[in-house]
């Protein structure tokens, strides 16, 4: 399983842009099943607070970005690396514009195109490609887009980044949600590196860039950067009441698949073992075993990421394409 989604540079599919997009597509296909299970359809982590689910804190997420976007009824809008549609579903039907997806994974566009059809939106349109690659869409077609915990996939942002420039209208606003190393990170520091290996590994990341990394490659692919912002420090208003740690549904036990499936810290051993006699008896799929302890030690990855400072999942950045 690890080989199969090396995605450090050691392994071929490290070796190469193309080959990480590849391994970025069967990390995807692997593991949607236990992500849409455990932590829902939208696949993306959001400030939380004390007083809401994980489920509100996310379309609490998803609506800031609506507003950020400035979003009127009848547009256009590209979802970068689109999952199983989650936002993509909230943007269409609060935001009342056409919403394209983007995705080079056939079984995450094929869930997504049921779960539409389970809640009778019709109307939304999937792309199946890389967004590294969207030679399919005209120049200039839409009026926004946005890419959340997508474009850290990307094994050349600047090359990624300038695709959604190039099919976005002059004036377009353009939202991303970026996995990124923060000022805490020490490269000297061997635990800190040790992480960082981890986090690369477990969702499939050819690197991890920094806050300055990500504002320079939009600049280089002729966005303007108009803010950036780590919401796991300064969250957006309106949360309400004290907030929680972006990585707590990771650490202690919460209803997700971590806690579920996996459980906290003390009773993931057990339920791996659970999952490993469920497949021998045919009633998860084979390789759910191997998925399920890859889940697991990204699951640690992503506390010991947060917990240590090093590492958020929630820097947002607004930016538009020039007129």
């Amino acid at each position: 399983m690890e080989e199969q989604l090396d995605s450090t540079g050691s392994g071929a599919d490290g070796a190469a842009g193309d080959g990480h997009v590849e391994t970025a597509r069967r990390y995807y296909d692997l593991c949607s099943d236990f992500m849409l299970m455990g932590w829902g359809e939208a696949l993306h982590f959001a400030p939380l607070s004390r007083e809401e689910s994980l489920e509100d804190s996310k379309t609490r997420h998803q609506r800031l970005m609506i507003e950020q976007l400035e979003l009127r009824a009848g547009m256009t809008v590209l979802d970068i690396g689109c999952g199983v549609g989650g936002p993509m579903r909230r943007v269409a039907t609060e935001a009342g514009v056409r919403v394209t997806g983007v995705n080079n994974s056939r079984v995450q566009l094929d869930r997504a195109r049921t779960l539409d059809a389970a809640v009778g939106l019709e109307g939304s349109d999937y792309v199946e490609c890389s967004f590294m690659d969207m030679s399919t869409i005209a120049d200039a077609t839409f009026d926004r887009g946005y890419a959340i915990e997508s474009t850290c996939h990307a094994p050349d942002k600047v090359t990624a980044f300038a695709e959604i420039h190039r099919v976005l209208k002059p004036g377009a606003l353009f939202w991303c949600q970026e996995m990124c190393l923060t000022d805490a990170f020490d490269p000297n520091d061997a635990r800190h590196q040790a992480i960082q290996q981890e986090l690369r590994r477990g969702i499939a990341l050819k690197r991890i860039a920094t806050f300055g990394e990500v504002n320079q490659d939009l600049e280089s692919a002729g966005f303007e950067v108009i803010e950036g912002t780590d919401l796991a420090t300064a969250p957006a208003p309106p949360l309400k009441g004290p907030t929680t740690p972006w990585y707590q549904p990771m650490a202690a036990s919460q209803t997700t698949m971590i806690s579920t499936l996996l459980g906290s810290s003390g009773g993931r051993r057990p339920r791996l073992w659970t999952t490993r006699l469920l497949e021998a008896a045919h009633v998860l799929p084979r390789g759910s075993t191997d998925v399920a302890a890859l889940l697991l030690r990204t699951a640690q990855a992503y506390v010991d990421g947060g917990e240590t400072g090093i590492f958020t999942p929630l820097y947002c950045v607004q930016a538009r394409k020039p007129d």
